[in-house]
């Protein structure tokens, strides 16, 4: 009789290790942690002396990079800063072998071991601020006579007429958004310095964004952070929306910029 070699099904695709995160060596998994993917992958904790990395099994024959994919990361590592440190690792590090884990934290592994106590006990948070079109208009055309003049003018003409005061009233609207972002920038930065542990502001996203800064804040100080944001809120008046993102992993502290806000 003879002897028959079962062979892999060539059909099924390799599997790499996608990784998330560094956390310290102790850190507790939260057993419901979900990754990648769909279903979504578990997401395992690799001890690494001092160290943990947090990483899903991914099929290789497939590209990240999906809003999914991104929503899924940012969970992860969100969800794990609410109890632990977390240095976020470059979206799309994948490794081939989850033995990897050795060559990806030795060289820097002093490091990051620095780095997660200096995160012990803090999160990162951010300050968009947003211009209300309608409130910012007013206040432009009430401070600028010119604006106000050219603002005039071109209402009674029919859509498409005046092109060239249309064109100065966009100039000076334009002027006038990027010195209010510096100068509201610049007061946000002074009036959070006393509640914050650091701060690192961001380009804006869009034409109406204003100050845009991300904040590393001690948990143990959140609550008197909203109270001076509020305040900045009452002092900036109408004219200005304020959204809070956050608690989130220290992606502005860690050498390593988040990717675009998804959703």
């Amino acid at each position: 009789m003879s002897e028959t070699t079962e062979r892999p099904d060539s059909a099924t695709p390799a599997t790499g290790w996608f990784v998330y995160g560094l956390v310290p060596g102790d850190t507790t998994l939260d057993p419901a942690a979900r990754g990648l993917g769909d279903p979504p992958g578990e997401v395992s904790l690799v001890p690494h002396g001092d160290l943990g990395v947090l990483m899903s099994e991914v099929p290789l024959d497939r590209e990240f990079g999906t809003p999914e994919d991104l929503v899924a990361y940012k969970e992860l590592l969100d969800r794990t800063a609410a109890g632990a440190p977390v240095i976020p690792v470059h979206f799309g590090t994948v490794l081939g072998e989850r033995d990897g884990v050795a060559q990806l934290v030795d060289t820097g592994h002093d490091y990051y071991l620095d780095l997660l106590g200096q995160l012990r006990g803090r999160t990162e948070y951010v300050v968009r601020c947003r211009y209300v079109e309608q409130r910012l208009l007013s206040e432009i055309l009430e401070n600028n006579p010119e604006a106000a003049q050219l603002r005039e003018y071109v209402h009674g003409q029919p859509e498409g007429g005046a092109l060239e005061e249309r064109m100065r009233l966009g100039e000076i609207i334009n002027q006038t958004v990027e010195y209010l972002r510096a100068t509201d920038t610049e007061h946000l930065l002074a009036r959070m310095e006393p509640v914050a542990v650091a701060a690192a502001p961001r380009q804006p996203m869009e034409e109406d964004d204003g100050a845009y800064v991300a904040f590393l804040v001690e948990t143990a100080r959140e609550q008197e952070f909203d109270q001076v944001l509020e305040q900045v809120a009452g002092e900036w008046g109408p004219r200005v929306s304020i959204r809070l993102i956050g608690p989130l992993a220290a992606y502005d502290f860690v050498g390593y910029q988040q990717p675009a806000e998804v959703g």
